[in-house]
């Protein structure tokens, strides 16, 4: 397991790149999965800022808050 901070969009989209990656799915089939278009998947892996996320990260560094996300295995969820 490793453990990232993420600071900004382009963080988060690594990270979420790395997790989809490291479980075997291509952008299509995560996309399918989520019910959402490949192009979403792809934008937030490229860290294209939404308003939603931009707010988020604006909040965090306004307040002080720190996230963290840990890369782990969810091939084997139930």
């Amino acid at each position: 397991m490793r453990t990232a901070r993420i600071a900004s969009p382009e963080a988060l989209g690594q990270i979420l790149r790395e997790a989809r990656l490291r479980n075997g799915l291509t952008q299509s089939e995560l996309s399918e999965r989520m019910g959402v278009s490949k192009r979403y998947i792809i934008e937030v892996e490229q860290g294209k800022p939404t308003k939603a996320v931009e707010r988020l990260f604006d909040y965090m560094r306004e307040t002080g808050v720190d996230i963290y996300g840990q890369l782990r295995d969810v091939t084997n969820r139930g």
